[in-house]
């Protein structure tokens, strides 16, 4: 991975507690990026309102950093977005048209914004390469997340053709890893089915309940291999090089894939999962609930030109989630 040590003056990382943020954190720590050397910056919800444009303004103006990368976002899994989508897409539009509005404005030189997969229909020629956009319909269990992040990279894409602002984005697929969310009602699918077999197992119950039929494809990248991607991206990505994707015209985008080219049906994680965590009872499939898309498999052939690729094996990266999220359920009990 390039190093990133001496690059840039400050790098601000929107979203730091959270699961991608907190990876991205650990690695620029490794790189030399602190907080106490004051060339990290980082912010809680408590000290900045990403959701306040005043708040948001004050701060950069304040603190001008060089380099911003946007991993904040309200996010959660099938029940979450078909319960609040106003939330899901007015939210995530607020806070960060709030950052890149004020990035271009306060003289950051690079900006990274982080969205995702969801973002491609839902019937889509696969893999997906990253021109597929806004060629078919979107998936609708998550479509109100998925149009706030096209709205977040095409702002990134109208910024660099109006103003000439460095803005690129990543739009990763599945990603899971240590402090993801757990919760019963709001989590994604690896998230969800680690909970759901770690629990069977310590009150040793019989079965176990999953959602819709199995049978859905998914690519998943484990978040440290996606921290790494962001900071390679950060220090490789030249709008001069010919492995950028292009659209239909030859024209080159501003937004690329990151995936791990491993995909597995939702049945197989879910029996891998109950295998590693060590429960042996029955899988039962509730078909009464959605699926989602059938299958979701990124073209990541352009950041593998580039010269990157994902290092953590699906059963490494799950045993190391199952493991951080074992140690933090213990943790809730000291």
């Amino acid at each position: 991975m390039p190093i990133l040590r001496g690059d840039y003056n400050s790098i601000y990382v929107a979203g730091s507690n959270g699961m991608v943020g907190s990876a991205l954190c650990k690695l620029l720590n490794k790189n030399g990026y602190t907080e106490q050397e004051k060339n990290l910056l980082t912010t809680s919800r408590k000290k900045l309102d990403l959701l306040n444009t005043i708040e948001v303004n004050e701060w950069f103006k304040r603190n001008t950093p060089e380099v911003v990368i946007i991993a904040a976002a309200k996010v959660g899994g099938i029940l979450a977005n078909k319960n609040s989508p106003v939330e899901f897409l007015l939210e995530n539009i607020k806070l960060q048209n709030n950052l890149i509005e004020a990035s271009r404005t306060y003289g950051v030189k690079k900006l990274l914004f982080l969205g995702s997969s969801c973002i491609y229909p839902k019937l889509c020629k696969q893999p997906i390469k990253e021109n597929f956009l806004l060629t078919g319909e979107l998936e609708t269990t998550n479509e109100y997340y998925a149009i706030a992040k096209i709205a977040g990279l095409k702002l990134c894409q109208a910024y660099r053709k109006q103003y000439n602002f460095d803005a690129i984005s990543l739009m990763p697929t599945n990603l899971y890893g240590p402090r993801d969310n757990y919760h019963p009602n709001d989590s994604h699918v690896m998230a969800s089915l680690i909970r759901k077999f770690h629990n069977a197992k310590i009150n040793h119950l019989n079965n176990v309940t999953c959602w819709g039929t199995g049978k859905p494809l998914r690519e998943f990248l484990y978040v440290e291999d996606f921290a790494e991607a962001c900071l390679f991206l950060l220090k490789k990505w030249d709008l001069k090089s010919d492995y950028l994707p292009k659209d239909i015209n030859g024209n080159k985008l501003n937004w690329i894939n990151v995936g791990s080219d491993f995909e597995i049906s939702i049945r197989d994680l879910a029996e891998k999962i109950s295998k590693i965590v060590g429960f042996s009872g029955e899988i039962i499939w509730d078909k009464t609930k959605p699926d989602g898309t059938p299958r979701k498999k990124l073209d990541n052939s352009c950041i593998q030109n580039i010269g990157w690729k994902p290092t953590t094996d699906l059963d490494v990266g799950i045993r190391k989630t199952i493991k951080t999220f074992v140690d933090e359920q213990k943790n809730k009990f000291i």
